[in-house]
């Protein structure tokens, strides 16, 4: 046999075993595509469900000029409906908002682990001290402690993970927003040469509107 015959029944080989190598390749590529959209398909993680149990002022709002000063204690709790899907809670920011403006500082809450169907609390207290707010901002605030009333939101920015089995899925952005009703105690009365409101409550539990 030549060295041409040689060389061409070598290089015939190796194109029969690269052909052999990549169908495998693509084969295995397609077998691990379908099981991951089997497992998506069976598994596909439902977003939390967030309520707002509770807020409450541990001092009064004081309104200055203008500049707001309020510190209060919220209560969220957040429901994993999976059955199967974990949800790990990496970044929590909680933070509350009037008229789409924010009048308290971010608190980081602490990693969360959810298990299937658990239920998480949080109570972490919002504080703000002299925030500086536009002017129309504290015009509206004390318009409406006039009406008897205080339509906040507390609002919760962060990122979340999935976690089936041993497998972890990369990081999902997770917006959360409560709508937070206050009723002033005493409407139509701000108390104080320094705009300070006197009473407000919260009115009742809400559900929260979430985005992942």
């Amino acid at each position: 046999m030549s060295k041409d015959d040689k060389h061409h029944r070598h290089e015939h080989h190796l194109r029969r075993c690269c052909g052999c190598m990549a169908s495998c390749l693509l084969a295995l590529v397609l077998v691990v595509a379908f099981v991951a959209l089997v497992i998506y398909l069976a598994l596909r993680p439902s977003k939390p469900s967030f309520y707002l149990q509770d807020l409450q002022l541990r001092r009064p709002i004081s309104l200055g000029d203008p500049s707001l000063t309020a510190s209060a204690q919220v209560t969220l709790a957040s429901r994993n409906p999976n059955e199967h899907v974990g949800i790990f809670y990496k970044r929590l920011d909680v933070f509350v908002t009037y008229q789409n403006e924010a009048v308290t500082v971010p608190v980081s809450l602490p990693p969360q682990y959810q298990g299937h169907r658990d239920v998480t609390v949080w109570s972490p207290v919002l504080s703000a001290e002299s925030v500086p707010v536009a002017g129309y901002v504290a015009d509206a605030l004390k318009q409406d402690v006039h009406a008897g009333f205080v339509a906040l939101q507390v609002k919760v920015d962060g990122r979340v993970k999935w976690k089936v089995g041993s497998w972890v899925s990369g990081s999902y952005h997770l917006f959360v927003s409560c709508p937070a009703v206050l009723s002033a105690g005493y409407p139509g009365v701000v108390g104080g040469g320094n705009n300070t409101v006197s009473s407000l409550k919260f009115a009742q539990p809400t559900g929260c509107a979430v985005e992942v």
